[in-house]
């Protein structure tokens, strides 16, 4: 039954003070504007570890878009989990442009 409650049961917040948890939105530990997107490290713990995760955020139309990402990769520090979301992000931005908001 344990089991079923880790897979399916909500997260408690990290007791560290990590930035984010599976109850609330992350906050963004870094961010970085780059070719007119605002673009947010949300790193959260995870099983010891920071998992990369972010969004991307520009105005289209008049109109505030975000994407949001989470990526596998996993690191011992927030910083490092940090700056490894602001370069993910960037290669998103690189790649598909305003295309990821539609």
């Amino acid at each position: 039954m344990s089991f079923l409650k880790s897979l399916f049961g909500r997260r408690e917040p990290a007791e560290d003070g990590a930035k984010g948890s599976a109850k609330g939105p992350a906050k963004a530990v870094k961010e970085l504007e780059h070719q007119g997107f605002l673009i947010r490290a949300e790193p959260f713990q995870e099983g010891g570890q920071y998992q990369t995760a972010g969004s991307i955020e520009k105005v289209v139309d008049g109109e505030a878009k975000v994407h949001r990402f989470i990526r596998a990769d996993r690191f011992a520090s927030v910083d490092a989990a940090a700056d490894h979301a602001i370069r993910k992000g960037c290669q998103i931005v690189d790649e598909q442009g305003e295309r990821m908001f539609r």
